[in-house]
């Protein structure tokens, strides 16, 4: 894999190594992707638990999933951070493992061996979780070129993938600061609606607000994504994986008691196979069922594209040249409550009242 000027990796191939088999081509779930008919069940839900809630992204059904399948003596592939904060996909097979895959990243990962590992994981006949990207998921399995009765896969509503180049430029801002510790796209010290970007280093700490932080606003933005992300082959409500988890965004409306602020998850059940892991972990859910066309009309991202910004070229082209927060800054004008606002809802003027009230305060 190599890098090009905006920081995202594309594969490469060594003439002096290739066969010609051609099979680089034939795995490629774009080019030969998997139809899909089916009619997706979907559930407002959240954890029991009220510290592993507050862990995670939205309602901590990630953590119910993947303890289910390490209970039962198998692997759970995700997101983490390597020892630099670059994010990449790593296994666990253990509970204690699990709080580095918690929490939205977002960030490309990087796959490397993993589709490797889990086939092997797979030969020896355990239990695999794969979570990750929907265009992730189409890859892994058409890497395998067959279903598996022991791989359970989970994926994401997505709104994009922002560019490792952009994320190490943003964390160069925090140089001075020493060592980071921690780092969490999803704080929710202030509320689920009013999430925010917070880091934590020996002796102080970080926090900004979605509206202020300059990760967040790039990323709301659609400033330094992917450019496969401006037109995904994966927005669907038909997709390849058994589960699909996001933020139940109009939750105040399709569910009102339900709303603490503190994260509701959108569980959308694609096969059977989802369906029997979802039944299995309902003891640890607090969960409603919903009507899944109702669900996800609220969050746009589930079957639309994000939209290609005019700056989004002069932005990228120049992140060597300024530093993030300036170079955000020049590039932002509008404040992101509007851009958030268009990100998470299409719906009507009244509605649409309603549900922003909290975040459109001050």
């Amino acid at each position: 894999m190599a890098s090009d000027q905006e920081g995202f990796s594309y594969p490469q191939i060594n003439q002096d190594s290739c066969i010609d088999c051609n099979l680089c081509v034939k795995c490629c779930p774009i080019t030969y992707g998997v139809a899909v008919h089916n009619k997706p069940t979907a559930f407002a839900a959240h954890h029991i638990n009220n510290d592993i809630r507050m862990q995670s992204s939205s309602g901590g059904i990630f953590t119910a999933i993947a303890e289910y399948v390490i209970g039962n003596n198998g692997v759970v592939f995700g997101a983490c951070f390597d020892n630099w904060f670059n994010v990449v996909h790593d296994y666990a097979e253990t509970s204690e493992d699990l709080q580095k895959m918690r929490g939205s990243k977002y960030v490309q990962s990087r796959i490397g061996s993993a589709f490797e590992q889990v086939g092997r994981f797979l030969d020896q006949k355990r239990l695999v979780l794969f979570t990750g990207t929907p265009c992730q998921i189409a890859g892994l399995k058409s890497y395998l070129r067959s279903d598996n009765e022991y791989l359970v896969t989970q994926d994401i509503i997505c709104h994009g993938v922002p560019s490792p180049k952009a994320w190490n430029k943003y964390l160069e801002l925090f140089s001075k600061k020493g060592p980071i510790q921690t780092i969490s796209f999803r704080n929710k010290d202030t509320g689920w609606s009013e999430f925010s970007m917070k880091v934590t280093f020996a002796t102080e700490q970080y926090r900004r607000d979605l509206s202020k932080d300059y990760f967040l606003k790039a990323f709301l933005r659609n400033l330094c994504l992917r450019p496969s992300c401006y037109q995904c082959h994966f927005k669907t409500l038909h997709r390849e994986s058994d589960i699909t988890l996001a933020d139940f965004w109009g939750i105040e409306v399709v569910l009102p008691a339900m709303n603490d602020d503190k994260g509701i998850s959108l569980v959308l059940i694609n096969s059977e196979k989802g369906k029997q892991v979802f039944q299995a972990i309902s003891k640890d859910l607090i969960c409603k069922p919903v009507d899944y066309l109702q669900a996800t009309k609220y969050n746009k991202a589930a079957t639309q594209s994000i939209s290609l910004p005019e700056k989004r070229q002069d932005f990228l082209a120049h992140l060597n040249e300024l530093p993030f927060d300036s170079l955000v800054e020049k590039h932002t004008k509008e404040k992101i409550r509007t851009i958030f606002r268009r990100f998470v809802l299409k719906i009507g003027s009244k509605t649409k009242k309603k549900l922003l009230h909290n975040t459109t305060k001050g």
